[in-house]
């Protein structure tokens, strides 16, 4: 009877073990899926980033009235760049400073592709017209990682809220993944006036 009894804790025991284990590894995946796809975007700002230089560079020699504007994107970009977050410390304050960081890239960028239409030589410009055409897709491309980072995040935090993981997350210290927010001006109807 002992034999019995002890044989079936023992069993019990490593089926505990083996849940704890397989649960723990299957949310290390999930994060580590979270971490890539976090990657992915700071990637496209990057590249977007780059882009950015280059095409100031190209308008400067063109628009010359149009040092406030190109100033505006050059500290913007300095601002989008140092504004850097690491993957395993997200956190949705920090998420916010990111976003509204990039935003206000985001805006002055627009400020300056609007001024560039005064400028009829400069949109001819084969350089210019290239650069142009890559930052619209590395836009694309943002759009399509922040999607991706968002996914792989909401799988993530199912994961770790579910139960019986969420005990192991609570154990060993998984913390639910901020989510991308939309703009909160993207609520609001662009005014269109004739």
């Amino acid at each position: 009877m002992k034999k019995k009894t002890l044989i079936l804790l023992v069993g019990v025991i490593v089926l505990l073990v083996l849940w704890a284990v397989s649960g723990y590894n299957g949310m290390v995946n999930a994060e580590v899926t979270v971490d890539q796809e976090w990657s992915n975007v700071e990637t496209q700002y990057q590249r977007r980033n780059d882009l950015i230089g280059n095409l100031v560079a190209t308008v400067k020699g063109y628009a010359e009235h149009e040092k406030t504007t190109l100033s505006e994107v050059i500290a913007a970009r300095a601002a989008a760049t140092q504004t850097t977050i690491n993957a395993q410390d997200l956190t949705p304050e920090k998420m916010q400073q990111f976003q509204q960081v990039q935003g206000e890239l985001s805006s002055a960028l627009g400020r300056l592709l609007v001024s560039v239409e005064r400028y009829p030589e400069l949109k001819a410009n084969q350089n210019f017209l290239e650069l142009q055409s890559q930052l619209e897709g590395t836009e694309n491309r943002i759009q399509v990682a922040r999607q991706r980072y968002n996914e792989t995040a909401g799988v993530y935090n199912k994961k770790i809220r579910k139960f019986p993981n969420n005990i192991l997350a609570g154990i060993f210290g998984f913390d639910k993944k901020p989510f991308f927010d939309a703009d909160p001006e993207a609520s609001k109807a662009p005014k269109v006036e004739f």
